[in-house]
């Protein structure tokens, strides 16, 4: 899940809240957990939420920095929240992406992070990514992905399948904007693969392409969370079902 706005949270009871939502996470199968210093108070508060679960949970964050020097000093500060170690770093935006690679490679010789990766959420960014993809440095990327937004299909989704890398859907409801219409009508022909919900149906359009590995809905509720996390179970909708949800979804 993605913890933008939902994990930038102070006080007792909000930071009390994000514990109980990744405990619902991880008890419906669900532990992949995406966050960024950009987010605020977003990675201390995942990092706190997942004490004494950290086994159970991979983290994903990233660097956003101008410079070599402050990309190393995010480092630090994540790292210290996840315990000495991230599963997926990577770099945010592809701001400054040369020099922190060279931080997170150096970073995973060390053993503190697993996996190395890059993001971007505008698709005018995408021939860049597209070069960063072909470098051979990194494992995963992160893109949006929606039944209105569908730009990685023409590169991005072939080429890191030709490169065996793992890709990260963000935004799978838009932004929410997917979601602000949405009524359980029509949801009649999903009933089969588990969908109840509009949310769900979303989430299963995007992890039916096997090329999609991870999506990320940010959410505060512990409900909705078990709600996300039913949707990455199968049965998987053939190309009917995605086409259906497609036109559904653009009369919404």
């Amino acid at each position: 899940m993605g913890t933008w706005r939902t994990f930038d949270v102070q006080g007792e009871a909000a930071v009390a809240n994000a514990r109980n939502v990744v405990k619902a996470a991880i008890e419906n199968g669900a532990a992949f957990f995406d966050s960024s210093p950009m987010y605020g108070e977003a990675e201390r508060v995942l990092g706190w939420a997942a004490k004494g679960m950290r086994d159970a949970v991979q983290i994903a964050t990233k660097v956003w920095a101008d410079t070599a020097s402050q990309g190393w000093a995010q480092a630090k500060r994540s790292l210290s929240f996840f315990e000495g170690r991230i599963e997926l770093y990577q770099v945010h935006n592809l701001l400054n992406w040369k020099e922190h690679l060279d931080m997170m490679e150096r970073l995973k010789d060390e053993g503190k992070v697993l996996t190395v990766g890059a993001t971007h959420y505008s698709s005018f960014s995408f021939p860049e990514l597209h070069r960063v993809m072909e470098s051979g440095r990194i494992t995963a990327v992160q893109v949006p992905y929606n039944v209105e937004q569908r730009e990685i299909e023409r590169d991005i989704l072939p080429l890191a399948a030709d490169l065996g890398l793992g890709v990260v859907i963000m935004r799978p409801f838009g932004g929410g904007s997917l979601l602000r219409h949405a009524s359980v009508e029509g949801l009649t022909p999903l009933k089969p693969f588990g969908v109840n919900t509009w949310s769900q149906a979303l989430l299963k359009w995007i992890l039916s392409d096997p090329r999609c590995h991870v999506a990320i809905p940010a959410t505060s509720s512990s409900m909705h969370m078990e709600e996300n996390a039913a949707a990455g179970n199968p049965p998987w909708f053939g190309d009917d079902e995605r086409e259906y949800v497609f036109r559904v979804a653009g009369k919404l």
